[in-house]
């Protein structure tokens, strides 16, 4: 947490001790701070205030760890690293990137294979196929952990809200029925991965929520490895778990980049380094149009190299699906995409119901944040 008013005028003379009487959601290390922050804060306190009603809601989750994956790490009695320490997930496989510990691990197409298991019992991950397919669609992380009949003391979902996401974005815009509208592929441009890049692997449950369509997604951002821009990766399996003897870990050891094998998957991702405006005429080369562009947490506001892509995407008019940590980053990014598109939004503001059940560690806000927590759509 941090001053409100860091960088608006003097320096800080400590820490944000001092949080607004009326909102409750920022905090400011004086009272000088405080009273020359306030023609900016009076505009979006109100705002805020109505967001602190709903803290409640956002920290709601089905899971049997979710006071100390909410709650605990928001007052600091827990971290990321202990969360996962405590299950002995630390600093293992692609759980690495789930806390500041991998913030400095560098991404590889190939090590994140040779790492890609749950290492979790055959019992806690999806590490098969589903017993049945999607009979109805998935509301909420209820609704999936009773299809894949995993327990809800598992983790997994920290690393499974990627995939959920899509699926939940898909739903929200009214793409569920995609038989008819897609024949037998489903075509993602995704936008701005980050950690994800070192947990690939769990892009293969896409072919679970969606049976019978070949999937591609195209990732596209600057945090791709210039060594892993053009890559183009075969999830042939899903993630193995820890069991040896587990019929998933006999089947083909290994996802194997490269074109031809990831022409007969069924999920295919390819990596592009750079930004979506810059990259999307050599993308177009190589394949069709995407039926849906998804970018999660995206910051919309707080990045000006959004501008020429929301035009681009207007331009194409194909869905276009944003996630982003809290509310209020959503609301400022609507209002940029109006700004740019003379459009409001075509979905408004909603809670997603698979966002990351485990809290951001050090929020600018005292309302708590979520990985992909609210979705919208242009």
């Amino acid at each position: 947490m941090e001053c409100a008013a860091r960088g608006f005028g003097s320096p800080c003379v400590g820490p944000p001790t001092r949080r607004c009487g009326l909102c409750s959601a920022v905090a400011y290390c004086s009272v000088s701070h405080q009273t020359s922050h306030w023609s900016y804060h009076k505009e979006e306190c109100e705002r805020l205030e109505e967001q602190m009603r709903r803290v409640d809601l956002l920290n709601e989750f089905p899971f049997t760890f979710t006071e100390e994956s909410t709650v605990h790490i928001c007052q600091k009695q827990e971290s990321r690293c202990s969360f996962l320490s405590r299950r002995e997930l630390h600093h293992v496989g692609m759980w690495m990137y789930e806390c500041k510990c991998g913030d400095s691990a560098g991404f590889s197409a190939y090590d994140s294979f040779k790492n890609d298991g749950w290492h979790l019992p055959s019992s806690s991950c999806p590490c098969r196929g589903p017993l049945s397919p999607v009979s109805r669609q998935l509301c909420s992380w209820t609704d999936y952990f009773e299809w894949r009949k995993i327990p809800l003391d598992s983790p997994v979902a920290l690393l499974l809200h990627w995939p959920l996401t899509i699926y939940h974005a898909i739903q929200a815009i009214g793409m569920g029925n995609l038989t008819p509208q897609i024949s037998d592929e489903l075509r993602i441009h995704y936008l701005g991965p980050q950690r994800e890049l070192g947990q690939l692997v769990v892009f293969a449950e896409l072919q679970a929520l969606f049976p019978g369509l070949c999937i591609s997604v195209e990732l596209v951002g600057p945090d791709v490895p210039q060594h892993m821009d053009g890559e183009m990766i075969s999830l042939c399996r899903y993630s193995p778990c820890m069991v040896k003897e587990c019929e998933c870990n006999s089947l083909s050891k290994t996802p194997n980049p490269g074109n031809q094998s990831a022409r007969s998957s069924v999920v295919t991702l390819q990596l592009h380094r750079g930004l979506y405006h810059d990259r999307y005429s050599d993308i177009a080369k190589d394949s069709r149009p995407p039926h849906i562009v998804i970018a999660p947490n995206a910051g919309i506001a707080a990045y000006p190299s959004w501008l020429p892509t929301i035009e681009l995407i207007k331009e194409k008019k194909v869905p276009a699906v944003f996630t982003d940590y809290c509310e209020e980053a959503c609301h400022l990014a609507a209002c940029c995409i109006k700004s740019i598109t003379g459009q409001s939004l075509s979905l408004p503001i909603g809670l997603n119901p698979f966002r990351q059940p485990i809290a951001v560690e050090e929020s600018p806000l005292f309302i708590p944040c979520y990985s992909n927590c609210f979705i919208f759509a242009m």
